[in-house]
This record gives C-alpha cells, sequence and structure tokens, in this order.
C-alpha cells in the first residue's frame, strides 16, 4: 500500500518457480491421432477408385465432385464446432470462469480443445456402420439391364480374383509400379501435388493465426470467419466443376487446360492480398515509445521508461492492458497503473502515469482495437479468398480426373494410393514443421513460464509475418506451374490409356460396349442358324 492505494502488479511472477509433475497424456493423443489417421486416410483413395470402376465415365466426375465436397462439409461443421470450443476456457467445469482475468481475444487464451475430440468420436463410430454394408463389387452403371454382359462380368472378376490369388499381391506390384515412375504424366501430377499441397497446408493451418495478428480477431472468430467464407466456396465449385464435366462431356486433354488454366487465375489474383494489409498493433516499448511515436522493432530492450522505472515490475509477463489514448502496454505495472476497480475481465486500472492524456489515465484489459480501416480490409481480404477458393476449387475436379485417366485401369487404386501417400509424407508432414519455424522467426515478444522456460509468442511482427504467410506459399505455387505447362505440352502428343486417337474422348467402358456388341452378334448369328434349320426342315 502507497498512500492508500494499491500498486497494481501481475497476477503471474516468473520468477515464482514450481516445479511441475510432467505429464504424458499427450501420448495418448498422439497414439490416437495415429489409429484415426490409419483408420480415416484408405476412404479417400480407395473410395474415389472404387466410383471410378463402377461409375460411367462422363458420371465419374459429377460423383468425385460430391464426395470432394462431402470432405470439405465436415471441416466447415468442424470450423463451427471449433469456434464454439475456442469460446469455451480448457478447464472449464473446474475453475470458476468469473474470475477470470483473460479473453478469448487473449493469446494466453486456451479453449476447451478436448470437448471436440469428444464429439467427433461420436461422429466416427456412428458414420462407420454404414462401410459394412457396401458390396465387394458393383455392376457398371448404365448396364444393370444386361443380365448376359453382369454375369459376365461377375464371372471375369471371380476368374481375376483366382489368378490373384494364386499369383500373390507383390508380383502385380512391381509391374505396376514400374509402370507408375515411368509415366511421365502421372509423376509430374504428383509434384505438382506435392509443390501445390505443401502451399495450401500452410496458408490453411496458419490462416488463423495470420487473422489474429494482422487484424485483431480472435481465435474463435477467425475459425468461425475461415468456415462462413472460404468453405461454402470450395463445395459450390466441386459440385460445379463435376456438373460442367458431365455436362460438355470434358475430355482429358480438355480437362487439363481448364485446371490449369483456373488455377493460374487464382494463382494471379491471390497477389492483391498483398495490399489489404493493417499496422502493427501499438505495443509500448516493443512496437511504439511510451510517447506513441512509432520505433525500430529490433532495437533491443525499450521495456522500461522513466514513468514504469521505479515500479519494480517483471519484463517477461505478458498481461496486456489497453489505455484510454489508443495504446497497449504489456501490462498494467508497465503502464503505470495505481489502482484497479472491478473483478475479472471487468476490471479497469486508473492512474496509470505511463499514459498520457488531458483527463483520467486508465486502462483496460486486453489489446486495443486495430481500427475500422483495418476491419475493412479484413472484409476485402475474406472476400477475395472466398472468390480465390471458388475458382480453384472449380478446376479441382478436371485437374483431378488427369490423374485418374492417365493410368491404366488395373493401376487406378494402387496409383490414387500412392498419390495421396506422396502429398501426406512431402507435404502434409514437413509443411507445419518449417512454415511454423519461419513464422516463429518475426515473433517481437516470446512468453516465459513459470520456471524461466520460453512459452508461445505473444506478439507478431504482422509485416514480416504478412511476407511469410503470402509470399512463401505464392513461391511455391509459382514453381508448380513449370511440370503443370509440361503436363500440357506431353499430352499432345500422347494416347492415354482407354483413349480413341480419333475423337480424344476416353473411353472407360469400351470393354463392356464390346461385350454388349459380342452378345447382340450372337443373338443375331443364332436367329440366322434357327431361320437355316427352318428352312432346311420344310
Amino acid at each position: 500500500m502507497e498512500n492508500g492505494t494499491q500498486i497494481f502488479r501481475p497476477t503471474e511472477d516468473p520468477s515464482d518457480c514450481v516445479k511441475k509433475v510432467k505429464s504424458l497424456m499427450w501420448v495418448y493423443v498422439l497414439v490416437g491421432n495415429i489409429i484415426r489417421g490409419i483408420g480415416e486416410t484408405p476412404i479417400m483413395p480407395l473410395g474415389i477408385s472404387y466410383i471410378e470402376d463402377f461409375a460411367k465415365s462422363e458420371n465419374s466426375p459429377l460423383y468425385i465432385g460430391f464426395v470432394e465436397t462431402g470432405a470439405i462439409i465436415g471441416p466447415l461443421i468442424g470450423l463451427l464446432l471449433a469456434s464454439f470450443c475456442a469460446n469455451v476456457y480448457v478447464d472449464t467445469g473446474s475453475v470458476n470462469t468469473d474470475d477470470l482475468t483473460i479473453t478469448p481475444t487473449d493469446t494466453r487464451w486456451v479453449g476447451a480443445w478436448w470437448f471436440g475430440f469428444l464429439i467427433c468420436a461420436g461422429v466416427n463410430v456412428l458414420t462407420a456402420i454404414p462401410f459394412f454394408f457396401l458390396p465387394k463389387t458393383l455392376p457398371k452403371e448404365g448396364l444393370k439391364n444386361n443380365a448376359d454382359i453382369i454375369k459376365n462380368d461377375k464371372k471375369e472378376k471371380q476368374r481375376e480374383e483366382v489368378k490373384k490369388e494364386k499369383d500373390g499381391i507383390t508380383k502385380d506390384f512391381l509391374p505396376f509400379m514400374k509402370s507408375l515412375l515411368c509415366n511421365p504424366i502421372y509423376m509430374l501430377f504428383i509434384l505438382i501435388s506435392i509443390v501445390q499441397f505443401n502451399a495450401f497446408v500452410n496458408m490453411f493451418t496458419f490462416m488463423p493465426k495470420y487473422l489474429e495478428q494482422q487484424y485483431g480477431k480472435s481465435a474463435s472468430d477467425a475459425i468461425f470467419l475461415i468456415g462462413i467464407y472460404n468453405l461454402p466456396p470450395i463445395c459450390i465449385g466441386y459440385i460445379a466443376g463435376g456438373l460442367i464435366m458431365k455436362k460438355f462431356k470434358i475430355t482429358v486433354k480438355q480437362a487439363a487446360h481448364i485446371g490449369c488454366w483456373l488455377s493460374l487465375i487464382e494463382y494471379l489474383l491471390h497477389f492483391l492480398c498483398f495490399l489489404m494489409i493493417c499496422d502493427n498493433s501499438s505495443v509500448a516499448g516493443i512496437t511504439t515509445t511510451y510517447k506513441g511515436m512509432q520505433q525500430d522493432l529490433y532495437v533491443g530492450n525499450t521495456i522500461l521508461a522513466d514513468c514504469n522505472r521505479d515500479c519494480n515490475c517483471p519484463t517477461n509477463t505478458w498481461d496486456p492492458v489497453c489505455g484510454n489514448n489508443g495504446v497497449s502496454y504489456m501490462s498494467a505495472c508497465l503502464a503505470g497503473c495505481e489502482t484497479s476497480v472491478g473483478t475479472g475481465i471487468n476490471m479497469v486500472f486508473q492512474n496509470c502515469s505511463c499514459i498520457q492524456t488531458s483527463g483520467n489515465s486508465s486502462a483496460v484489459l486486453g489489446l486495443c482495437d486495430k481500427g475500422h480501416d483495418c476491419s475493412m480490409m479484413l472484409q476485402y481480404f475474406l472476400i477475395l479468398s472466398a472468390i480465390g477458393s471458388f475458382i480453384y476449387s472449380l478446376s479441382a475436379i478436371p485437374g483431378y480426373m488427369v490423374l485418374l485417366r492417365c493410368i491404366k485401369p488395373e493401376e487406378k487404386s494402387l496409383g490414387v494410393g500412392l498419390h495421396t501417400f506422396c502429398t501426406r509424407v512431402f507435404a502434409g508432414i514437413p509443411a507445419p514443421i518449417y512454415f511454423g519455424a519461419l513464422a516463429d522467426s518475426t515473433c517481437l515478444h516470446w512468453g516465459i513460464l513459470k520456471c524461466g522456460e520460453s512459452g508461445a509468442c505473444r506478439i507478431y511482427d504482422s509485416a514480416y509475418f504478412r511476407y511469410i504467410y503470402l509470399g512463401l506459399p505464392a513461391a511455391l505455387r509459382g514453381t508448380s506451374y513449370i511440370p503443370a505447362f509440361l503436363i500440357l505440352i506431353i499430352l499432345k502428343k500422347r494416347l492415354l490409356p482407354g483413349e480413341n486417337a480419333c475423337s480424344g474422348t476416353v473411353l472407360v467402358e469400351a470393354k463392356f460396349t464390346g461385350k454388349e456388341n459380342e452378345s447382340k452378334d450372337m443373338n443375331q448369328n443364332s436367329k440366322v442358324l434357327n431361320d437355316d434349320e427352318l428352312k432346311t426342315k420344310l
């Protein structure tokens, strides 16, 4: 107590080091995710191959579009669920949330992440039940009324299964792998997928963090905005792409051009995002001086000033407050505040010596808002992101059909599986690691745990973070168009499996058409024989 008032100190002092018992619960989460990944991964590659084998060639793009749309609707619902869970405190039920002094906009806030796992686990069990009732094989679509063809097809399938059992899986595996590795279109497509998937994994994974740091949104709001603005256009684009392929009977070569040029248009629109920027949050001692002037972000430690030098404030504590002068401070102590009124998130700090205003200097919990102009920039960014998502998803189905139609029918399952494996291993795993390391290099202030260990980053240099978030994916995607143009050149001179050299259309059902013609010829021949026999008897 000084002069009847209480000098405010941060609620958490890094010097109070208490040895905590390390928990191994993360191992259970890791093992659970591994098991879930093993179960979910075969669904997409094998399911798409399943559709491609038993659907008409002109209908399969539409069906695959519906499957891909379902794969987007799930994340859409998941993001809405995550937005709800992020607004609930992680220890809800065990602590009194009314006593909390942080809000969801605070970087120290941890949402109830575990709640989403419980809900998704129950849903996964329910959705797994229908897969047990799928038949092992289906009649080719469009040939249901021809019993002879279905019967012959079943016999052929049985002979193939018996042959596979005798020869073993490994006998066909190596020749199929050699055939796929020697297929230039297939290998170039895998290269494109790896590079582009690296870019999109980075953008989608760190988009909530980008919206937080660039536009000052909370984690829950950022997740909600992504789900509303990005995922519905992707769903519409997938269905529209499948309908276009079905309606106009797009050939493989035409699909390759559509996918390439639409993707290039979206890539050029991506550069407009560099114009939709906001300034760094004004934090005294980090991005601005205590007089409100911009300062060099890497000049060293300027956290202490004359107004708070005698307050004995810890310089590593992050408990931000927003002064009524529009400047944020790392803590109420560093703002020079002497008294506080209220409790919880409604606490107001008064008599702050570092806040220079004409009237009573005061501060409230949390960082200051970035203003109306930044909110407008956020709207422009989200609208452009929605347009880009629609254009790119419109090109996804034609591009995917190039992958399916450039390989032989008997190699389709292995080819789709190998494509999925390569994108997951060479893009899905390493991309968040190296991109996260690059993003951390733009950190301006690290949180410090009780025992002096480095914690999470509290504030980033938004300009450099923007260059990495937007620039690195742009560079990766730019290099992917080199193999894309090579594919277009190769397709001009190459005859794909099951393609008619005259018309250029894919005849996936040639085998079944031949069987149908053969059965018609047999019927005609039998009819001629019966007529000759009748004439002989007469």
